[in-house]
């Protein structure tokens, strides 16, 4: 059960974020910047949420020190994210970019924050 409550989503969603980066480059507006920007966008979403489901996967294990659990959380989506854009390299019509692992660090960070400053009667919908 817990497999199903806490693990499952975090793959789901890693999966989603794979499927993601194997469809070739999708245009979102005519106007570049727009572009640019709405894809960034979606990196800081996807990235918060994957940190966010990664910190509650963990909440659970006691043996491990909160701080510890905000590490591994962000590390594991950093880690994820450059393996997904190594991924893309491989993608037709896709590239791959340093900058694009930096804009997920700061939506992994923004997925830990979102957690802690979440109120604790609010969490326990998460949990």
């Amino acid at each position: 059960m817990r497999f199903v409550k806490y693990d499952l989503p975090v793959l789901l969603w890693a999966l989603l974020i794979f499927i993601g980066s194997s469809i070739s480059s999708v245009e979102v507006s005519k106007d570049g910047l727009v572009d640019f920007l709405s894809h960034k966008a979606a990196h800081l979403v996807e990235y918060a949420v994957l940190s966010f489901l990664l910190y509650r996967a963990l909440i659970r294990e006691q043996k491990i020190w909160d701080g510890k659990k905000v590490l591994i959380s962000i590390l594991l989506a950093v880690l994820y994210a450059a393996s997904d854009e190594i991924h893309q390299s491989f993608t037709p019509g896709r590239s791959s970019r340093g900058r694009d692992v930096f804009i997920d660090l700061l939506g992994s960070l923004l997925g830990v924050v979102l957690w802690k400053f979440l109120p604790r009667v609010k969490r326990r919908h998460f949990l």
